[in-house]
């Protein structure tokens, strides 16, 4: 089995909106999303779904419902772009999109 390998999003302004909002969380909190990030990156992505322009939605279903957005860099890479919770789900699935599109513009 080949496993992907994680990036993380950096802006253009040097941040790093997902793993900033990982640092933040408890440390029990964020075993709990770094392990299923292995499992997607081994190929397991879980319950997760499409939310458009090629980002997807990671659903985690303990604490306030996090969400982890993230999209495919070719068949090698995935590209961890925000996080957040339910509350924030609406405006989080617009900047994720957003961080994709600038991702892909300042690639080429």
């Amino acid at each position: 089995m080949k496993f992907r390998k994680m990036l993380f999003y950096v802006t253009a302004e040097r941040k790093r909106p997902f793993l900033d909002w990982l640092m933040d969380l408890d440390i029990q909190v964020r075993g709990r999303i770094e392990a299923r990030l292995d499992r997607m990156a081994g190929g397991n992505a879980g319950d997760y779904r499409a939310v458009g322009e090629g980002v997807f939605e990671m659903r985690l279903h303990f604490g306030p419902g996090y969400r982890v957005y993230y999209a495919y860099d070719g068949q090698e890479f995935v590209l961890l772009l925000l996080a957040g919770d339910k509350s924030s789900q609406p405006s989080d699935i617009k900047k994720a999109k957003f961080f994709w599109q600038d991702y892909q513009r300042r690639k080429e």
